[in-house]
């Protein structure tokens, strides 16, 4: 730096009112990315946090001051009844999203009305430069609050925004298992009252997919910035897996639920089981648990293959690290956060290029099976598994390139960074020309 850039006044620091209806950093999903977002700008901006109640008494175990660093909007009685009913729509415990996202869109609704009543007058006041809503993450929850902060000439920025990614052809019974009815008609959000005005006021929208920027209109494309929702935290991501040699070693992370396809991937690496080539740590619980220790039994691959149940989300790590390949063949993620934490530990990749996985998983840094019917990818996988177990020293070049690109985009310091870029643009430039890119 020389004497000219030293000599320069600092900016001031930009005033953010952020809302983030679902934050909690003692949950996962997206509280967790609602709280990791927030709190990472907090770095770069003078952040004040809009959350639900609900997570009040978590931000205060963090070391939140009430007040002064967030405000906990009590809209229970309305978020209450409706998450009942949602959960009920649900028919099952982990069924069901796309009926609870339109339920929690809903009450979210009434969340923001509080969040006017409580903060309109300091937003029109010009108390902050950005209002920045953060979550929901669902493109189908309404923000009437662009419109109003575009009459009182305040940026609003939008996401990020990720979902509602279309269930691949051959997965229809996958489809019905999870009670996803609503899915089917999920398209007519695109017509709800508000959707319009809340696009055209956006003075800038985060997408978190290529999908999701796939489904904004051509009239509120251009002000789009792609920016992935998952981030990681390097001191919960701490740990480095070690070289790969001998036996390969791979794990599954997550639901225990059918497209998420851990009875695919134990069908595809059955033959390597049976052979001693290869060793599976499967962590997570769900409906399937049950015929997955039954697939293990028949096959008498109990020594190779281990089923842990739920573990704490701290210590999914542990297990992590000591595997040298994340095998992951869900047909349907819209994000991907267990790939990005794969990656953080320098544990490669192996996934379906579908949707949040494909876009995270660039050449270099993992493989990837194309998309196609439940055999195609069964074959897909046996194929890579077989491959990988032959040569396990492959992974060394993709696990360290793996956490190097983790480092460089999606730590959630970074990421913060980036929609700071944006916030940038937006009050230098009003938004004209296109908005920051990161990703090539």
């Amino acid at each position: 730096m020389d004497m000219r850039e030293q000599n320069q006044p600092k900016r001031p620091r930009l005033k953010v009112l952020l809302i983030a209806e679902a934050a909690n950093p003692e949950w996962v999903s997206v509280p967790l990315v609602g709280w990791s977002l927030a709190v990472a700008l907090r770095e770069f901006a003078e952040v004040h946090i809009l959350t639900q109640i609900r997570n009040r008494d978590a931000f205060l175990r963090a070391g939140m001051i009430e007040g002064k660093d967030f405000t906990a909007i009590d809209s229970e009685s309305f978020a209450r009844p409706l998450w009942k009913l949602g959960d009920r729509l649900k028919m099952g415990e982990g069924k069901g999203w796309t009926a609870l996202q339109a339920v929690s869109a809903a009450s979210y609704l009434y969340f923001e009305r509080l969040v006017w009543k409580q903060f309109g007058p300091r937003i029109a006041a010009g108390d902050f430069d950005i209002v920045h809503r953060v979550t929901p993450l669902s493109p189908t929850a309404i923000s009437p609050l662009a419109k109003k902060c575009k009459r009182a000439g305040v940026p609003f920025v939008l996401g990020p925004l990720n979902g509602g990614v279309p269930w691949p052809k051959g997965f229809d019974s996958e489809r019905r298992r999870e009670r996803e009815w609503l899915s089917y008609i999920r398209n007519v959000y695109k017509a709800l009252p508000g959707r319009r005005a809340m696009l055209r006021s956006a003075a800038a929208i985060l997408v978190g997919s290529r999908h999701t920027q796939s489904e904004i209109p051509d009239y509120a494309r251009h002000k789009c910035a792609y920016i992935p929702e998952n981030g990681i935290d390097p001191a919960r991501f701490s740990k480095i897996a070690k070289p790969a040699t001998g036996v390969l070693r791979a794990c599954f992370i997550g639901r225990l639920v059918p497209y998420k396809g851990p009875d695919m991937l134990l069908e595809a690496a059955m033959p390597l089981l049976k052979s001693g080539q290869l060793t599976l740590d499967i962590m997570g619980d769900g409906p399937m648990m049950t015929t997955l220790q039954a697939q293990i039994d028949a096959a008498g691959v109990g020594a190779q293959v281990r089923l842990h149940g739920w573990i704490a989300h701290q210590a999914v790590q542990d297990i992590a690290a000591s595997c040298h390949l994340l095998a992951f063949p869900s047909v349907r993620e819209f994000g991907g956060g267990v790939v990005l934490e794969a990656m953080a530990l320098g544990v490669t990749p192996l996934i379906v290029d579908y949707a949040g996985p494909g876009e995270l998983v660039v050449p270099g840094v993992g493989f990837k099976v194309p998309i196609g019917t439940r055999a195609q990818i069964i074959a897909g996988f046996q194929a890579e598994l077989t491959r990988l177990a032959n040569d396990p020293t492959i992974l060394r070049d993709t696990g360290q390139a793996a956490r190097q690109r983790v480092n460089d985009y999606f730590t959630w310091q970074k990421k913060a960074a980036q929609v700071v870029q944006v916030y940038d643009w937006l009050l230098a430039k009003g938004g004209a020309g296109d908005p920051p890119s990161f990703f090539q």
